[in-house]
């Protein structure tokens, strides 16, 4: 399992009054992208630009991966979530409680490229989105690990499950909302230890600080 070099002095650690900032990252060749045009994008810049957010770190030139986010404490971070997602142009497949696809939501939401999971009836979840992984060139699922804004003292460990299976990297992304960033680490190769992995995902996440609280 690779684990991210340098947190101590790793991504996020500069400050956001830094002038030479990017406001979003550059996407390699292979990852996915959407179909949205110069406009949408913008207007999401503009979004993340009026907050005060920018991103660090860089997306690993790969075209499948499980894209993980924490910690996830607000609401604000699925809105801040989405402009990233249009601001870059990424085309990343979203995990979201089938509750929230009524009318006319649900359709918005899979345009947006938001699948719709039944929590209680989620077995067999990761071997469906594996068989997903090999039909296609290119697929980014993103997943919430906590799947909840209370802290939990445990992850969800579906997403360790969906990158093993799928033989694909787990790659972290974090909110720090003190400094206003959203940063990109280096991809994790899931082992054969599940735990073991995902404690030290989580390890990772410890200097990050979503709006309410931290992993």
């Amino acid at each position: 399992m690779t684990v991210p070099s340098g947190q101590e002095h790793g991504p996020g650690r500069a400050s956001a009054s830094d002038p030479a900032a990017d406001l979003v990252l550059t996407l390699p060749p292979q990852v996915p992208r959407t179909g949205r045009g110069a406009l949408a994008r913008g207007f999401a810049r503009a979004l993340l630009r009026l907050g005060g957010w920018r991103m660090v770190g860089a997306f690993p030139d790969v075209p499948k991966a499980v894209l993980i986010g924490a910690p996830h404490s607000s609401n604000w971070d699925g809105i801040w979530g989405f402009a990233v997602k249009v601001a870059l142009g990424i085309d990343v497949r979203i995990f979201a409680k089938h509750q929230l696809f009524w009318w006319p939501l649900g359709p918005l939401l899979r345009r947006m490229g938001v699948i719709a999971v039944n929590r209680e009836a989620a077995r067999g979840l990761a071997e469906d989105i594996a068989r997903r992984f090999a039909e296609q060139d290119q697929l980014w699922i993103g997943i919430a690990p906590e799947g909840t804004r209370r802290r939990v003292e445990r992850w969800k460990p579906g997403f360790w499950k969906i990158a093993k299976a799928a033989g694909v990297p787990i790659v972290p992304a974090y909110f720090h909302y003190p400094e206003r960033i959203i940063g990109v680490g280096e991809p994790f190769v899931p082992g054969d230890d599940m735990e073991a992995d995902i404690a030290r995902i989580r390890a990772w996440y410890a200097p990050w600080r979503g709006r309410n609280r931290g992993v």
